[in-house]
């Protein structure tokens, strides 16, 4: 009874030295894939950094550009009248003369 116990103890033992190895080789490729998700994270974020400053810098073109805009259709509204007031000047001198 004695050798069928310790037997029984032996198996136990071996078979929890085999969950203790299957234990420790799951936690050696969580580790793996906890390192793997982190640099995966960082580097999102990274690229979420860039965008955002791209978009900004993209922005302020627009705004730039935008204003440019603004300000060349004044400008070309300005000349549109010049030129019709010299057309109207120089169509008044040639009637008159």
């Amino acid at each position: 009874d004695a050798n069928r116990q310790i037997s029984e103890y032996k198996f136990k033992l071996s078979k929890a030295e085999q969950d203790i190895t299957t234990l420790e080789q799951n936690i050696g490729r969580l580790e793996g894939q906890v390192a793997r998700y982190k640099n995966a994270a960082e580097n999102a974020e990274k690229v979420e950094d860039e965008l955002k400053a791209e978009k900004r810098k993209l922005q302020r073109e627009l705004r730039t550009a935008l204003d440019k805009i603004e300000e060349m259709e004044m400008t070309n509204s300005h000349l549109m009248k010049r030129l019709e007031k010299m057309k109207a000047n120089r169509t008044a001198h040639l009637s008159q003369q």
